[in-house]
């Protein structure tokens, strides 16, 4: 990105401001009038078009003021914005509702795609947390009736897996508990690829079963995300930008697309970027279904336990400070909650 001049770039700025609040092309008049910017609309003028040609800015109509373009608002998030933060009162009412929630993930979740969706005044996605990948917590072996076995397999962050077993010959209570003791023992802590190389320790039934938790795990490693919780469309659909069937319906099915929801996600957020804000502007020439959006984004949770994801879409005149305060807000909020449940 070029450098613009302390005055470019407060009035890059202050058009910016002026087009989210109103929809409306911004004049020069208008913003020395409002602002008292010490120079003539003339000036202000001629900024603008440097501002136009640097493509930061563009004019609808001969006559018509400015709007930001796509790399306008890309330079007003990553050169102009700086730090901003909820109102105290809003951070409050925000972690009160959560602390209310403590215990459900799936309320937690809910909550966080509302809160979201309320504050941000655009739609909201929220994924799950889950394992990065299943790591052996504990195993327990539950004798039925005669040859009968359950294999209950906990995992890390308390997602359990069970499974029936028939052995080639009947073995008591206490030999199958001692032989889940031995293997919890030797397997804790450990992914699928570490449980069965932990097999070759043993021999006879403790092998057998260690190879199967091995594989129950490698079945749990393999499920695809948890479901995308979605709140706040009609906070989309009612922006001026998407008056127009087509763009409304483009902006539907982009919230509707689980697997390009999933594309963009995997892609825009690193799994190790917990608590940092991504933000995708008119798709940063990635992809084609968001040009006309924009999606505040964040990973939170507990590297090594469980993670997720959260954020917002809607058009690119959106309040940036603002979506951006409100989305990493609800990550440190989340990423607490994940950290008391799966790592505490």
């Amino acid at each position: 990105m070029q450098q613009l001049t302390e005055r470019q770039e407060t009035i890059l700025a202050l058009v910016i401001h002026e087009y989210i609040d109103s929809a409306q092309p911004v004049g020069s008049k208008r913003l020395v009038e409002k602002y008292a910017l010490g120079v003539s609309p003339a000036t202000v003028r001629n900024e603008m078009v440097v501002l136009t040609e640097a493509g930061l800015l563009r004019q609808p109509h001969t006559s018509a003021g400015r709007v930001p373009t796509e790399e306008g608002y890309r330079y007003f998030v990553r050169r102009l914005l700086g730090d901003t933060e909820l109102p105290p009162q809003e951070k409050r009412l925000i972690s009160h509702q959560f602390h209310q929630a403590r215990g459900d993930v799936d309320e937690w979740v809910r909550l966080a795609a509302s809160v979201l969706a309320q504050h941000s005044h655009v739609a909201s996605l929220v994924t799950a947390p889950r394992a990065e990948r299943a790591v052996f917590k504990h195993l327990e072996l539950i004798s039925t009736q005669g040859r009968q076995v359950l294999l209950v397999l906990v995992l890390q962050g308390g997602d359990v897996r069970q499974q029936m077993l028939t052995l080639a010959e009947s073995v008591t209570q206490e030999q199958i508990s001692g032989v889940a003791d031995q293997i919890t023992r030797a397997c804790v802590g450990k992914g699928a690829r570490g449980v069965r190389m932990q097999s070759k320790r043993f021999s006879g039934l403790a092998e057998e079963v260690t190879r199967l938790v091995a594989d129950v795990m490698d079945r749990a490693d393999a499920v695809s995300a948890g479901e995308i919780y979605r709140d706040g469309l009609t906070n989309v659909l009612s922006q001026p930008e998407f008056a127009d069937t087509e763009s409304a319906r483009q902006a539907l099915r982009v919230l509707e697309e689980r697997s390009f929801l999933e594309e963009v996600l995997a892609k825009a957020l690193s799994p190790n970027a917990v608590g940092g804000v991504q933000v995708v502007i008119g798709g940063e020439g990635a992809w084609e279904d968001l040009k006309d959006c924009s999606m505040v984004l964040a990973r939170y949770g507990a590297p090594g336990y469980a993670t997720g994801a959260l954020g917002v879409l809607g058009p690119t005149r959106m309040a940036y400070g603002r979506t951006i305060s409100a989305v990493r807000y609800v990550a440190g909020l989340m990423s607490e909650l994940v950290v008391e449940t799966y790592a505490g």
